[in-house]
């Protein structure tokens, strides 16, 4: 199967992959996600992070970037284009991750999470659900979690500015956004089995 998925998209151009995931391409957008999340793993564990930040910062930047192709946000410049711009987006997430207050307080919930997923048997395919079961879970959120999500790491607004926005406290908004998160891993792993 990983050897369909390289030969499906190592034919197509930059351009080619662009419209291929504006029509959401299944192959394609699998093999995008497949390639690039060893080398953003790599980064986040060699900078203060674990398999599962990795992951979690991996899927809001693929879900970012996805974004930006579909509004025409993304041109690319050369054959490699789009890779760059994916781990350049994850990297920005971490590294604004590290500098946030929220690394130090969310040490122990990462912890929990870390747990949760030890004791959960989980086959590693179905716990890193390709992108396509991720996007539809996103679809599946409710109104109020995706316009929470989509000022957070899409508009990338401060918890203080969504706030002030939404007017409720800080902390509410931080156990919104994690229940919202949660929530949409729930939906990609019912999405994952669906389709198994």
């Amino acid at each position: 199967m990983q050897k369909e998925l390289t030969n499906h998209t190592s034919l197509l151009g930059q351009e080619e992959i662009i419209q291929a995931i504006k029509r959401n391409d299944d192959l394609v957008l699998k093999h995008l996600y497949q390639k690039n999340y060893p080398k953003v793993e790599q980064y986040i564990l060699k900078n203060q992070g674990s398999s599962p930040q990795a992951k979690d910062i991996f899927q809001e930047a693929f879900l970012a970037m996805w974004k930006n192709v579909k509004l025409g946000k993304f041109l690319p410049k050369g054959e490699t284009a789009l890779d760059g711009y994916l781990y350049t987006i994850a990297r920005n997430k971490w590294t604004d991750f590290l500098r946030s207050s929220r690394f130090k307080k969310t040490v122990s919930v990462e912890k929990e999470i870390d747990l949760e997923r030890q004791h959960a048997d989980i086959p590693e395919e179905e716990e890193n659900p390709h992108m396509k079961n991720t996007l539809t879970a996103y679809s599946r959120l409710g109104v109020d979690c995706r316009s929470l999500l989509n000022r957070f790491y899409f508009e990338k607004k401060s918890l203080k500015e969504i706030s002030d926005e939404l007017g409720i406290g800080a902390a509410s908004v931080r156990n919104k956004k994690y229940r919202c998160m949660q929530k949409l891993r729930e939906l990609a792993h019912q999405e994952s089995n669906a389709h198994a």
